[in-house]
């Protein structure tokens, strides 16, 4: 007897599975998390989906019978051209026919493995300790709004809608033809009127038969029906009262590389990410800018590059412009991260860390200047460890009453690191706008 289970299987039995999956190309994953991570937008960097792993990295063990041991019979098929003996031409063109090899010599296809939001994340971030940093609570404990949403079939009494329920009782009545009130009252008025003259016997049945007829129908069709009953849907949705505004800002003149944006780019994918695990709305703003500034989308501000002299204040100009006008300090948790390569009009630099004391600092829950290099090997060295005339201009605000952090960064590797060091001190104190770091 042969037993067939067609029964499905049940939701997560493969689970076990796929852990084990992901414990054996633990290293492959990682790798290709970081690798698509890098390809995609700030917005998109925490997503989950598929990303590509070699297929010898996902190969199953196998027993098989071991090429030297063992007793072998082999059967070899025949032909119906050769015998033992004969001598093989040589093939024309050097060579038989085969399968063109691949471009780039690999043999191997990739294989896509499909991650959810939360593997990718702790791949994304797995040697990078999420801080709990002490945010400002500007509009007190999260709100639900009521806002009115159609109409449903069921509902309590109190939200009946009566209108809506005459409306529909109305149609009802109309298209099956219910009497009216009017109609009965007028069959009884022609009734009495027949039975005072004693005239029309025969007319005087009918008029009974058919006023029978309509008070039966009446009863059948009620004047309110449970189909027709209507009530009021009310959609109960979260206000957003913690929400956060990051503002990107970075130096797009010839001396900034494609180098120090993809540095910047990962610190503020970073950022980003952070921010979207404590708040629930989070809004960026990208200024890009050389001797002037100008808000810009976010592959402008990744892929263009200008010509011109640098000029920090006009960044910080906009920053504060945009902050005042869309993202209001009294709710709005704002952060700032400003990348640049420490190149500024020395003019300028008494003029920028007037405006960070006074305007921006004050308003913001955390501000990083992350001063971007070179990484080793490129052709002028370490160029972040140097400390340029910005750098040493914003060190003077450097204090536990400013929410002002710096760091200096030239390879990618020490991302991670600077972040985590960034957000992992504990001595969180209370300045005049906000939380200092």
């Amino acid at each position: 007897m042969h037993i067939i289970d067609r029964r499905l299987d049940p939701g997560g039995k493969s689970l076990a599975n796929r852990q084990r999956f992901i414990r054996r190309a633990r290293a492959l994953v990682r790798q290709a998390v970081r690798e698509a991570s890098g390809s995609r937008g700030i917005r998109e960097v925490d997503e989950g989906g598929s990303v590509s792993i070699p297929a010898d990295g996902v190969h199953e063990p196998s027993f098989h019978r071991g090429g030297e041991t063992g007793r072998r019979e082999p059967v070899l098929p025949g032909n119906k051209t050769y015998v033992q003996g004969d001598r093989i031409a040589r093939p024309p063109q050097g060579g038989g026919s085969g399968s063109e090899g691949s471009p780039d010599g690999e043999g191997e296809d990739q294989f896509r493995f499909i991650l959810s939001r939360e593997e990718f994340l702790e791949f994304f971030l797995e040697d990078l300790e999420l801080p709990n940093l002490a945010k400002r609570q500007i509009m007190g404990d999260a709100q639900e709004i009521r806002r009115p949403a159609g109409f449903r079939t069921a509902g309590p009494p109190a939200a009946l809608s009566v209108p809506r329920t005459l409306r529909r009782s109305l149609s009802r009545r109309i298209a099956l033809r219910r009497p009216s009130s009017d109609e009965i009252d007028g069959l009884k008025r022609d009734i009495e009127a027949l039975e005072k003259s004693g005239r029309s016997a025969r007319r005087l049945a009918e008029l009974k038969l058919e006023l029978e007829r309509q008070e039966r129908r009446t009863r059948t069709i009620p004047f309110i029906d449970p189909v027709d009953l209507r009530y009021r849907r009310i959609e109960v949705t979260p206000e957003p009262v913690a929400r956060a505004a990051m503002f990107c800002l970075m130096d797009v003149s010839a001396s900034m590389d494609e180098h120090m944006k993809d540095l910047a780019k990962r610190f503020f994918s970073l950022l980003y990410i952070f921010l979207t695990r404590r708040y629930r709305r989070v809004e960026i703003v990208f200024i890009r800018h050389t001797h002037e500034a100008k808000e810009v989308d976010e592959e402008t501000f990744f892929h263009s590059r200008l010509s011109g002299g640098t000029v920090i204040s006009s960044a910080l100009d906009e920053m504060a412009k945009i902050a005042a006008e869309r993202f209001p300090a009294n709710q709005w948790n704002i952060y700032g991260a400003q990348a640049s390569d420490g190149d500024n009009l020395s003019t300028d630099n008494a003029r920028s860390v007037a405006l960070l004391r006074s305007t921006i600092l004050p308003m913001s829950q955390f501000y990083a200047y992350l001063q971007v290099g070179h990484g080793e090997g490129e052709r002028v060295g370490v160029f972040s460890r140097q400390e340029s005339s910005l750098w040493r201009a914003y060190q003077q605000l450097v204090g536990p009453d400013l929410p002002l952090a710096m760091r200096k960064v030239d390879n990618r590797r020490d991302i991670y690191p600077i972040f985590r060091e960034l957000f992992e001190r504990k001595d969180v104190h209370t300045g005049s706008g906000g939380h200092g770091v």
